[in-house]
């Protein structure tokens, strides 16, 4: 008889399990985060230390904005000077729009003449953020440092 309860209940465990698991889907996860743009123009230079800074604008799918500033500075095998105007980003697990403020860590390698371009993808925790952009410079280097979003 013990053994006619387990296989009659085990259907029933099995449809809660299902029926739980339909609430932790990313998808469900997905309803409690933002999607997040960022649209930014930066200009720096380069001679073993980088240093850039430029300025930006946040946009949220749930009509929210936010002015930021940016301050890049890393240390490697870099030199150079550039700008990158009309750049793009765009943020992952964002919950709310003060989340893309702080420090992100940066790892890049680059190399332009006249014509520059930049992709790449910074971490903050469990925020992520993929840039690209193209601009003017001459630039050619490896780096790693930090990339900074504040409030102006």
């Amino acid at each position: 008889m013990k053994a006619a309860t387990k296989h009659t209940l085990l259907p029933l465990f099995a449809a809660l399990a299902f029926a739980l698991g339909l609430s932790c889907t990313p998808r469900a996860l997905a309803a409690d985060t933002l999607e997040c743009k960022l649209a930014f123009d930066i200009d720096g230079w380069s001679l073993v230390y980088k240093h850039a800074t430029g300025e930006g604008t946040v946009t949220c799918n749930n009509g929210q904005t936010m002015p930021v500033k940016i301050k890049a500075q890393a240390l490697g095998i870099t030199a150079g000077k550039w700008a990158i105007h009309d750049g793009r980003g765009r943020f992952s697990n964002i919950r709310k729009i003060d989340d893309i403020l702080g420090g992100y860590a940066q790892a890049e390698a680059n190399a332009g003449l006249v014509k520059s371009s930049s992709a790449q993808v910074l971490t903050k925790g469990t925020v992520s953020l993929a840039l690209a952009g193209a601009g003017e410079g001459i630039n050619l280097g490896v780096d790693v440092g930090r990339f900074e979003l504040s409030r102006p």
